[in-house]
């Protein structure tokens, strides 16, 4: 029988899977700025129609805005913890779903376990039971 089974994906902290991901946060930070700056900018356009009313625009922009800002604020913080971080460590990537055989005879808590796959500068270095 296949069923599925979540797969934990770590990677293994290198000078370049670093490197690596500090852009990805940057990138991502730089993206979430400029979607706040656009969500601000609306705002005062929208201030300046006078079709809707100052306080309802505001308190509904001010929800968005608080998102962003909470977005920005945590990756500030996995850069900060990425700097923290001696090589060698293993963060969690992602979780994928993958398709397992299962038998009669299989030891179920082995399967329960499941599966980590560990990457080391994009290539698949190990693949342990957890």
């Amino acid at each position: 029988m296949k069923v599925l089974q979540t797969i934990i994906v770590k990677q293994v902290l290198t000078e370049e899977s670093k490197e690596r991901i500090h852009q990805k946060y940057h990138s991502r930070k730089l993206q979430l700025q400029k979607e706040w700056d656009q969500l601000r900018f609306e705002l005062k356009k929208l201030e300046k129609s006078r079709k809707f009313p100052p306080e309802t625009l505001k308190k509904h922009f001010e929800q968005e805005i608080k998102v962003y800002k909470e977005k920005i604020k945590l990756l500030d913080f996995q850069i900060e913890q990425l700097h923290i971080l001696p090589l060698g460590s293993e963060i969690k990537e992602t979780e994928l779903q993958g398709v397992v055989d299962v038998s009669v005879g299989d030891q179920w808590d082995e399967f329960l376990s499941g599966k980590t796959i560990i990457v080391k500068d994009g290539i698949v270095a190990e693949i342990r039971e957890r």
